[in-house]
C-alpha cells in the first residue's frame, strides 16, 4: 500500500525473438541490438560482465537462448555450466547438435540480459567453439 492506496500487481515482461537464419527487418534488428552496438545473436562480453557487477535495484531477468552448434558439446560442459555461478544451466533437448543455455541477469533491458547471456558463450569459445542463436526469451516480473 501506498497513501493508503492498494498497489498495483507487478507487471510481467515477457520478451521473446525467433532469430536464427531468417531475414529480419531493420526494425527487429535495432530491438535486439544492446546499448553496446552487439545483436543478441553475436553476445556481448560487455553486457555479460555488467550483469556480474549490476546494481540489484535493476529488473532480475531469467533468460533463456536456444543455439545450435556444428560439434556436438561434451557432457563434462553441459554438468559444469551449472558451476558458473549466476544460475546458468545448459541443456540439449532431444534434438541433436540443438542447445538451450538458461540463466539469471540483472538488467535495465531484456535486450541487454540476453545478450549478457550470450556473451557467456562468447567467453567460453574454448570450450563451445562455435552457435548460431535461433531463438531468444526473456521474463522479468
Amino acid at each position: 500500500m501506498i497513501d493508503g492506496k492498494a498497489c498495483p500487481a507487478p507487471r510481467r515482461v515477457i520478451e521473446t525473438a525467433a532469430i536464427g537464419t531468417r531475414h529480419q527487418s531493420q526494425a527487429e534488428i535495432t530491438r535486439w541490438t544492446c546499448i553496446h552496438g552487439q545483436h543478441v545473436g553475436q553476445g556481448c562480453v560487455t553486457c555479460y560482465q555488467s550483469a556480474a557487477e549490476a546494481d540489484p535495484a535493476l529488473p532480475l531477468w531469467k533468460v533463456a537462448v536456444w543455439f545450435t552448434s556444428p560439434r556436438p558439446i561434451p557432457i563434462k560442459v553441459l554438468h559444469d555450466v551449472h558451476r558458473h555461478g549466476r544460475d546458468f544451466a545448459l541443456d540439449q533437448p532431444s534434438t541433436p547438435l540443438v542447445f538451450v543455455l538458461t540463466g539469471q541477469a540483472r538488467a535495465d533491458q531484456g535486450v541487454e540480459a540476453v545478450a549478457g547471456v550470450v556473451g557467456f558463450l562468447l567467453r567460453n569459445r574454448h570450450t563451445i567453439d562455435g552457435f548460431t542463436v535461433t531463438e531468444v526469451h526473456a521474463v522479468h516480473v
